[in-house]
């Protein structure tokens, strides 16, 4: 237990990452696990994680992201983006890959997909993207955990243009939407905000006990 906790105290968003440090395939992998391992509600997993190296690439995003250092200078950028629609054939999947899993039937699984369609069915739009957002930021989560685990640094930002985003990543013939992107890296040894100390309200402010 103390090595987590000691490793959320060790992260911090950084803003400024050391370019010339990269992650190795194996660091990008666990992380890439890690994304996908991560919760959802009914397990819909409403998300898709854009791994985004190109340099040429990143140099539009930084533009999209107001100039931000950490979009280029970051070993590795991830966005993570929803979709603007649930359809029939992503529960289908669903169902399928759970029935695989589970050694079921589908039909056994009549419970499990209302639930999901209930989950989405009768949103908006607007609503289903704002609901999926939701589960993208558990997963973001589970993200930034895991990097602190395995001493990676990490910064995710809500500070860019979404349609650009979506503009530069072609995410809209996809039916996608960005919502939050993570740069990932090492930490430069001039980055003033690693030597910071932590700021979060007293456990006594925040945690509500009723026993």
């Amino acid at each position: 237990m103390d090595n987590i906790i000691n490793a959320l105290n060790w992260r911090y968003a950084v803003k400024e990452f050391d370019p010339h440090k990269k992650l190795t395939e194996a660091q990008l992998e666990t992380l890439l696990e890690a994304l996908r391992l991560a919760p959802s509600s009914v397990g819909l997993q409403p998300w898709k994680f854009i791994v985004v190296e190109n340099p040429d690439i990143r140099a539009k995003l930084r533009d999209a992201g107001y100039g931000q250092s950490k979009i280029t200078g970051a070993s590795h950028l991830i966005v993570i983006a929803v979709p603007k629609k649930i359809d029939d054939a992503h529960i289908d999947k669903f169902i399928r890959l759970t029935g695989e899993a589970q050694g079921k039937h589908t039909d056994s699984l009549k419970g499990l997909r209302d639930m999901a369609e209930g989950a989405v069915r009768g949103r908006t739009p607007d609503a289903v993207v704002e609901w999926s957002a939701r589960q993208a930021y558990l997963a973001l989560g589970v993200l930034l955990t895991v990097a602190a685990h395995e001493k990676i640094d990490a910064c995710p930002m809500e500070g860019f243009d979404a349609g650009k985003f979506d503009e530069v990543l072609g995410l809209g013939e996809r039916g996608l939407a960005s919502q939050v992107a993570v740069a990932l890296g090492f930490r430069s040894a001039d980055d003033k905000y690693a030597r910071l100390r932590k700021v979060r309200f007293p456990k006594e402010d925040v945690v509500i006990g009723m026993r």
